[in-house]
């Protein structure tokens, strides 16, 4: 897990039907959710008392979302390191509602780079929020999965969770 520009982060884990996420806040923000993340990391009690709570609400909700149960999420994000093309890429990105999907394609016309679909794929893999900037939506033009850092079997459970129905 990264390093939080404002001081130590709280660290923790989410079980899921794919194997742990490692989940980092701060006081501020969401920082990090790692796909496949490591069960190792920083004690419970590390991490501001904001940071803790942050992270606990960010747990609460992730569950929630893999039961079922919760749809938008209402968590704050830290801003991470990032350029100004991924950082509109992920904005658009959070705009695809939940159960809907859109193309690496009509991802790149929104932010501006009509033939971009390749460069949008690859700010989407270094996107650190995985499932709340919902990278996962997003598929190739041809209806197809495309790639996901979390693996395709998680897109697909992801996508199905959300009762989106691809092609064969």
């Amino acid at each position: 897990m990264k390093e939080s520009a404002n001081g130590q982060l709280a660290t923790g884990v989410v079980m899921t039907p794919w194997g742990p996420w490692g989940i980092a806040a701060s006081a501020r923000g969401i920082v990090q959710i790692e796909l496949g993340g490591s069960t190792d990391g920083a004690a419970p009690d590390q991490g501001s008392p904001a940071a803790r709570a942050l992270l606990a609400k960010a747990q609460e909700q992730l569950r929630a979302y893999l039961a079922g149960e919760r749809r938008p999420f209402d968590l704050p994000m830290e801003p991470a390191p990032a350029t100004d093309f991924q950082r509109r890429v992920w904005a658009a990105c959070a705009q695809v509602p939940y159960g809907a999907t859109a193309t690496y394609a009509e991802l790149a016309q929104t932010v501006g780079s009509p033939k971009g679909a390749r460069a949008v794929g690859q700010a989407l893999g270094a996107n650190p929020l995985p499932v709340l900037v919902p990278c996962h939506r997003i598929l190739a033009s041809d209806g197809t999965l495309g790639g996901y850092g979390g693996g395709l079997p998680m897109k697909r459970g992801l996508l199905a969770l959300e009762g989106v129905t691809l092609r064969a």
